[in-house]
């Protein structure tokens, strides 16, 4: 059907397409026996009969043994190992040389091939604990696919397969087959070891830097200039190659488990790496060591040292031989994709030593023009950030280092371990810079790609029509382009001929673009174009009617109807010729007594003002006409009048003929005329009367000569059109008035049609995406045919009436929530429920409850708003395959019958006959309206045959069993789409404890009127091993058709009119990017959500910068756009082949679709980025959504870094990808934590430095302002950070314009978005940092509900106490004691400077979930919300109890991960810990009984004093007995007795023991910390009481401290009505007064 020219047999199936179709199914397979140098499968290039059924047989043995796979589905090269040996077998029995296959028989493949494989890999999964394990302990997906990309597979599991082989589960733990090729360790070096190059050469960079900085010269290439600076920089070779070995140290530590007997050749590679890296070490050090004695023994650069420098040179130039290599095969790109492509086993020997061989990663070079973009691209980024390091961040910190060096005169506060070189004090200063220094080439690279995203978008016409103003001014244009892009042509087929229509095609394309000639003439022109246009256009409007985006009247306006009443000009929207009439009354007004050319000239220089004018005068003519009797003196003169003017016009003497400025008088009553005829209620006598005057003023008046009146008529005038008016019934009759009325009374632009922001927003994308370059389309019989695939677990499929109905505790219903919220949309869903017979709003929950839940399911993130998205495909293709086919007879004569209809459906609501009504058409299932109409039934096969949509509902079996309300819910969307399929998990209990499980495709078949069953195929057990989502698309991707397969995900939409270009963006998976067709096609999503609340206001802005302008620079010039979720389009066959279009390993793939990405680039896939078209996406709207989605994807990126994939594009790509890999992935996260930990560095190091005395004295020298200098340098650095908004302000100023960009940016932060943005920072930091270091990343359900409630203080304490709260309350206690004891504090300027950014960190960890929800700052709210924390702090728990109904089970599951971490993070956490007893040990030395002692004996013998004050206070606080009040009452007295003696006899103060008491609260935290890493061996013992009762209180303080101000400012007036303000975005767009209307509500 596709093919062109069009084969001689179209029922034969035709062996081109075969081939073509079986080289690139078994393209993996061919390519995996190439490597392994196994001999594939032969097959004869004949094109005879017989070879063609080989062919067709092999390619259905590969797709049928792919469709029975299951879970195997994801290991690609396990199913190639299959297939070589069951298509081997196939050639033996074809060639008659076996009888039968190794296996034969009912369900043999099942039995003998998947269940074994599938038992292991459930075996793996049971011992993965849920994946709590360590990676290392158990194989998963990729490991069990990874064996077969060595030879020993053929060895070991042989054919048929071996089920004793070690690699099944038969085999026992110990003797089975370990990891495979890779092994994921869990450690922060992993971040080191997978972007090893951007970390050496970072490091590298910084040893120069200093080396040059140290100078102190102006400009670097000064200290260039001296001889000795240049051969210290030879140093950075000792250090490169000592990070070399680090390398190859940790290569060894992680993947040591991989050297086996058949691995050998490893595990000496691992060990030559390191001698070697240790050879280059001692080889560099020993040859700089030569040259600095024999200078120093010369004592000048004599000519024997100049000799060693020039060995040393040599040297280096050997070792970066590989280096100077990699770039040429940089540079020359086809000659290193040649060799990694050819399988030859001297390129293995050559390469053997840089990379272990793999079966992917190879060929994943771009080409030359690629590769120069995106090098020049990162050459730019690092020349910047070398730049602004040098001169910001080294270079003024060389003068205080070398200051606090050479100060002696210190007397320190403590005792210090570090001697009095003041070293720590310089660590502590430059570890801050270093840490900015490592993180902020993230910002560079946010402000460049910012500035090319920008420029991209820019030069491929996006934002060009920003609004319907703008709209309006092309919208001639914009119906030509419409014609241009989705209608097709028929393809050439001569070479030269395409080249032709190509040239042609982009002069058009052109004109369009910029307004050159006059397109819309030749739609004038062609009545069938024009009405194709109508068809397109109103299909749109209609749609947004039925979606209640547009009222009854919007509909009006911006219908473009079928032309009618002889109108002799395209009938454009009325929202485009309003007022255009009024303008043309007035030239002509102004222009009476000028020529009829001059006139008309003024009036054409507006396109719309021409075709106002014409359509006025045609309408009037007509009209005037048609309600006069036939027959009558009344007509005659009438059309005597009409032939007149005609004549004039005709002859160019209009304003010789006829008075101009009479027509402002005909004006006038011709509008009164039009409101009398659409008004209801018709006055005959009034109508009359206005007739009389408009012939008087016409007949009499108007014409300068006399003659138009009859002859005697003069006198009875008064008597004309008594009995000559006859009105018509036909409902469009009236519908063609009301618009000739809008254009004749319309006196101001309509620039605010349609008012819905959504629909202005979608019209003006879809018109300025026409404008963009976008591949032509083909007819739909000759589209590619692809199927969409949305997975589905247990979500809202409807909004239930329950849920709607339901009050919250302000008496708020989420219908009245959305009701406030969608208040244009709701009036328009009641205006076209009254148009269906609804009387009384009250009564629509029995009237219309299915509608109204339809309505609130479409308002949220809902599967039914999932399914009527997807569905305009369908319709779509509908409509687009009759405008293919339809001749225009087809197309004439249609048009009247739609004008019919829509007349009828609307004249309900409006002013028309009162007796005349129809159904509109249902929200979901649509009765027939617009193009439907004229449909002859075959569009219907037709997009069935290219479109299918599969929704995987996995627990639809189980719901159907439950008869859950959910499953009536999918039944009837699919009762009300005829393409929908359901797919779902079938559990047939056999008896016993004996259950089969199947994979069911079912559909809902309109002729029976029931539920049918298509496919059942039976699976080898659960379908969820891995991960749930991959693991649900997994057992439904084989019921998906096509070429191609669209992910969607459930919190997405669709539109009709981006549905139309679908079969235009299917199109460019035959063109080439670069030097590769693309795998996947990634599309632009626009967040649906923005106007909920501020915050979703936010995070759609953060979002909407993150698909488009994002996603555009990593498409072009990076190279590395993945697939980070829906709803990319899939290359079907190519990714089936290849496993899937997602990863399923438990917990590794937490974040499942980027290694679809992954994978796709690494086995040479190509992924680009098309704006033209556009997919609606929800996101989470409340705070606690919002963070639990970002933790999870914070914690998914903490995976990765541990991934093989990670690892292997890390190293497989060049330097340039790789560093755009990084910072767009991992990278982002990992800075994220890097600021963090620069926010305590610097204040921690700072508190060191004033505890310690450093800072005192440094301020009594001149160090104290260079010192300062530096800070402030490091807090510009820090504040830096502001420019990563940079890609918001300017996608917006792209898309928008710079001032409403600007406007946006500014209201955004008066309703804190920074609080928001730095919250977010700390959640990606402390789950990022969390999960590498512990584990312990899970799936976080959302639920993406409507924010009607107010979230508890206990739950969001729960949620946010370990990553914000209790970081920040410590954040802010060393902000206060470092207030309290610095001496540079006491002046303000100075510590606002210091801590400005600081404090506002610390504010926005505490607050935010405060200021975000919803009545955040109200006082009874605050009290009940204190209440219930205290209850929840005190319940004790048990086994069965929640954690949010008992403090000691939630803070039990909080702490899990430190059970499951290793050793080395149980060490990294403890170390961490031991930072909160330097207060303690500052006090101590700080105390008057010390009387200034130093010794460290004053700290030790503190310790024990606090260990035992701690454990008798919270001792008693967990019992409360008599016992314990005794012994209590005896502490106080020995405490009191011991407090009167030291203050009696020795220097102790009263202060003495609130320091103390003060300073032992860090203490105790530090030791709960640390009991918890230890808990394994204190949990038994009688410690574990005191810790957790410890504990308990210290979260109680730490709620108390949070709760506070939030007290404080409930307690306020003026604070509840600010944060509802701030909330609820108020005075938005939407101008909804929520927070007013709250107040009503409760009050009532």
């Amino acid at each position: 059907m596709r093919l062109n020219p069009p084969p001689p047999n179209p029922d034969a199936l035709d062996p081109g397409v075969l081939r073509s179709f079986r080289k690139k199914l078994l393209r993996n397979y061919t390519l995996w026996c190439s490597y392994l140098g196994e001999r594939h499968l032969q097959l004869s290039t004949s094109l005879d009969v017989p070879s063609l059924r080989r062919e067709l047989l092999y390619v259905s043995l590969y797709l049928l043994i792919w469709g029975e796979s299951a879970n195997l589905r994801f290991m690609s090269e396990c199913i190639c190992y299959v297939f070589h040996h069951m298509a081997m077998e196939l050639k033996l029995i074809l060639n008659n040389d076996i009888e039968k296959p190794s296996f034969y028989g009912r369900n043999a493949f099942f039995k003998a091939i998947v269940t074994p494989i599938y038992r292991t890999i459930r075996a793996e999964v049971e011992d993965s604990r849920n994946g709590s394990a360590p990676h290392s302990a158990w194989r998963n997906y990729d490991d069990l696919n990874e064996y077969f990309w060595s030879r020993r597979c053929f060895k070991t599991l042989k054919w048929p397969m071996d089920l004793s082989c070690n690699y099944f589960a038969t085999a026992s733990k110990s003797k089975r087959v370990g990891k495979t090729e890779f092994v994921e360790q869990r450690s922060f070096w992993n971040v080191f070891r997978s972007f090893d190059r951007l970390w050496i050469l970072l490091i590298l960079l910084l040893q120069a830097m200093i080396i040059i900085a140290w100078e102190e010269t102006e400009y670097p290439w000064q200290a260039l200039e001296t001889k000795d600076v240049r051969v210290k920089l030879l140093t950075v070779f000792i250090t490169w190659s000592a990070l070399r070995l680090l390398q190859s140290v940790l290569d060894w530590w992680t993947q040591y488990s991989l050297v086996s007997r058949e691995t050998f050749f490893l595990g000496l590679r691992m060990v030559l790496k390191s001698l070697v890296a240790a050879t280059w070490i001692v080889v560099f050090s020993v040859f700089y060591a030569r040259i600095s004695n024999q200078k120093n023994s010369d004592g000048n650069w004599s000519q024997e040292t100049d000799r060693r420098i020039v060995v040393f040179l040599k040297t280096a130039l050997a070792y970066i031989i590989p280096e100077l290599l990699a770039l040429a095969l940089f540079i020359l790109p086809w000659i290193w994709i040649v060799i990694e492509e050819l399988d030859w086993s001297i390129l293995y020997l050559f390469t053997w030593w840089f990379h272990t061989r793999i079966f992917v990663g190879r060929g994943m070079r771009e080409g030359l023009v690629n590769n120069i973009k995106y090098a020049l691209f990162w050459v730019v980024v690092l020349v910047s950030k070398i730049s602004f390091s040098y001169f910001l961040q080294i270079k003024p910190l060389v003068a205080p280092t070398k200051a606090l060096l050479e100060l002696h005169s210190i007397k320190y506060t403590w005792h210090e371990f570090f001697g009095r070189t003041n070293r720590m004090a310089v660590i502590l200063l430059w570890t801050p810079v270093i840490l900015i220094y490592l993180m902020d080439l993230q910002i560079w690279y946010s402000i460049f790609s910012s500035l090319v995203g920008w420029t991209i978008g820019l030069f491929s016409h996006l934002g060009e029509i920003r609004n319907i103003k703008q709209l309006r001014l092309r919208f001639q244009f914009f119906a030509s382009a419409l014609q241009f892009n989705l209608m097709p042509e028929e393809p050439q087929l001569s070479p030269k001929a395409t080249m032709v229509k190509m040239l042609r095609d982009a002069i058009q394309r052109l004109k369009l673009r910029y307004g050159l000639g006059q397109p819309y003439k030749k739609i004038e022109s062609s009545q069938v174009e024009a009405t194709r246009f109508a068809l397109i256009w109103n299909e749109i409007i209609i749609t947004l009617r039925e979606e209640d985006l547009i009222s009854d009247r919007e509909f009006e306006l911006l219908e473009l109807p079928p032309n009618c009443w002889n109108i002799r000009v395209i009938r454009w929207p009325c929202a485009l010729l309003c007022n255009e009439l009024l303008l043309a009354l007035s030239q002509a007004s102004e222009l009476a007594e000028g020529p009829d050319q001059y006139l008309w000239l003024k009036i054409c220089v507006n396109e719309y003002r021409r075709c106002a004018v014409i359509e006025a005068y045609d309408s009037i003519k007509y009209l005037i006409i048609g309600i006069i009797k036939e027959y009558t003196k009344e007509k005659s003169v009438v059309k005597k009048l009409f032939n007149c003017i005609d004549e004039h016009i005709q002859n160019e003497k209009l304003t010789d003929g006829f008075q101009m400025t009479i027509l402002t008088d005909i004006h006038a009553n011709l509008s009164i005329l039009l409101q009398l005829l659409v008004s209801e209620t018709k006055d005959m006598s009034k109508i009359v009367n206005v007739l009389q005057a408009l012939y008087e003023l016409s007949v009499r008046v108007f014409p300068k000569q006399e003659g138009l009146a009859p002859p005697g008529q003069a006198s009875n005038a008064g008597f004309l059109f008594q009995n000559a008016v006859e009105l018509p019934e036909d409902p469009h009759f009236y519908r063609q008035l009301r618009r000739v009325h809008t254009i004749l009374t319309s006196r101001d632009s309509m620039h605010n049609v349609p008012v819905n922001l959504e629909a202005r927003g979608r019209i003006a994308f879809f018109s300025n995406s026409l404008f963009m370059n976008m591949p032509l389309a083909p007819y739909v019989e000759k589209m590619m045919a692809f199927s969409v695939l949305t997975p589905f677990y247990d979500e809202d499929v409807l909004c239930t009436e329950n849920t709607l109905r339901k009050e919250n505790e302000d008496g708020i219903s989420t219908l009245f929530y959305l009701q406030k919220v969608y208040g244009d949309e709701w009036e328009n869903f009641l205006e076209r429920m009254r148009r269906e017979g609804l009387e009384n709003v009250e009564d629509i929950w029995n009237s219309d409850a299915r509608e109204l839940r339809l309505w609130a399911s479409y308002r949220g993130q809902t599967l039914s708003r999932t399914v009527r998205g997807m569905m305009y495909y369908y319709r779509a293709l509908k409509m687009l395959s009759f405008l293919d086919s339809a001749s225009e007879t087809d197309i004439r004569m249609g048009t009247q019958n739609i004008a019919s209809h829509h007349s009828l459906r609307s004249n309900g609501s409006l002013n028309g006959p009162p007796s005349i009504h129809m159904s509109a058409s249902r929200m979901l299932g649509r009765a027939s309206s617009g193009v439907s109409l004229l449909l002859k039934g075959s569009e219907n096969a037709c997009a069935l045959m290219k479109f299918t949509y599969v929704i995987t509902c996995q627990l639809y079996g189980l719901q159907k069993a439950r008869r859950d309300p959910r499953a009536n819910d999918i039944l009837y969307l699919m009762k009300n789409n005829e393409a929908l399929r359901v797919a779902y998990v079938d559990e047939v209990h056999l008896g016993g404890d004996e259950v089969e499980f199947y994979s069911v495709l079912v559909k809902y078949d309109q002729q029976l009127q029931e539920e049918v069953e298509i496919y059942r195929i039976q699976l080898p057990g659960p379908v969820k091993l891995g991960e749930g989502k991959p693991e649900n698309q997994n057992h439904a991707i084989i019921f998906t058709r096509g070429d191609a397969l669209q992910t969607i995900d459930m919190n997405q939409d669709n539109y009709f009119e981006e549905a139309l270009k679908m079969r235009n963006l299917l199109e460019e998976f035959k063109k080439f990017y670069g030097i590769r067709k693309p795998t996947i096609l990634g599309v632009r999503e626009n967040v649906f959500t923005g106007s909920v609340s501020s915050l979703a206001w936010f995070m759609s802005a953060q979002e909407t910068s993150f698909v488009t302008l994002g996603q555009r620079v990593l498409a072009n010039p990076l190279k590395v756009r993945m697939h980070y979720g829906h709803p990319d389009i899939f290359d079907r066959f190519w990714f089936l082949t290849r496993g899937g279009i997602s990863k399923a390993s438990k917990v590794i793939n937490i974040s499942e679709d980027i290694f679809a990405g992954f994978n796709c680039t690494l086995r040479g896939g190509n992924v680009t980025h098309h704006e033209y078209i556009q997919v609606g996406k929800g996101r989470d709207v409340g705070l606690n959504q919002i963070a639990m989605f970002e933790a999870k994807v914070a914690s998914g990126n903490g995976e990765q870094v541990l991934s093989r994939d990670i690892y292997r594009l890390g190293h497989r790509l060049d330097f340039f990808r790789m560093l755009s890999v990084f910072y767009t992935t991992i990278g982002f996260y990992f800075n994220s934590l890097i600021v963090v930990i620069t926010v305590y560095t610097f204040l921690w190091g700072h508190l060191y430095l004033a505890l310690s005395g450093i800072e005192g004295a440094a301020k009594n020298n001149s160090l104290s302002e260079k010192a300062l200098r530096a800070i402030l340098n490091q807090q510009f650095a820090v504040q830096f950070g502001l420019f990563t908004a940079l890609p918001m302000i300017v996608e917006n100023s792209l898309e928008h314009g710079f001032l409403p960009a600007v406007w946006d940016f500014i209201t955004m932060q008066l309703q804190l978005a920074s609080f928001f943005y730095t919250f977010s920072l700390g959640t990606h930091a402390h789950y990022f940092g969390r999960t590498i270091l512990h584990g312990g990343a899970k799936y976080r359900a959302t639920g993406r509900g409507f924010m009607v409630e107010h979230k508890r203080f206990a739950e969001n304490y729960r949620l946010y106490a370990c990553s914000h709260f209790v970081k920040g309350i410590e954040l802010g206690v060393i902000l206060v004691v470092y207030a309290s004891q610095s001496p540079l504090a006491k002046d303000t300027f100075v510590y606002i400077a210091m801590t400005i950014s600081s404090w506002f960190l610390v504010v926005s960890w505490i607050m935010s979930p405060f200021i975000f929800n919803h009545s955040g700052f109200d006082w009874l709210k605050t009290v009940y919300d204190y209440d219930d924390f205290m209850k929840w702090i005190w319940n004790g728990g048990g086994r069965f109890t929640k954690a949010d109904q008992s403090w000691e089970t939630w803070w039990y599951k909080e702490q899990d991960h430190l059970r499951t971490t290793g050793l080395w993070g149980k060490l990294l956490e403890v170390i961490l810990d031991l930072r909160f007893f330097l207060f303690q040990y500052d006090v101590v030395y700080q105390l008057s009984i010390t009387r200034g002692n130093t010794s460290i004996a004053v700290y030790l013998l503190a310790i024990p004093i606090y260990v035992i004050m701690a454990y008798a206070q919270h001792k008693y606080a967990a019992k409360k007995h008599i016992y314990y009040r005794l012994i209590q009452f005896l502490v106080i007295v020995v405490v009191l007795l011991v407090n009167i003696i030291l203050l009696e006899f020795f220097h102790f103060k009263f202060l003495d023991l609130v320091k103390g008491l003060l300073a032992f609260v860090p203490t105790g935290w530090g030791l709960i910390s640390i009991a918890l890493v230890l808990r394994p061996s204190l949990q038994s013992t009688v410690v574990w009481d005191t810790v957790v009762s410890l504990a308990r209180l210290y979260d109680m303080l730490f709620g108390i401290i949070v709760m506070a101000p939030v007290a404080l400012l409930s307690w306020l007036p003026v604070s509840q009505e600010m944060q509802m303000r701030i909330f609820f975005k108020e005075a938005s767009s939407r101008d909804v007064q929520i927070s007013r209307i709250l107040k009503v509500k409760k009050s009532s």
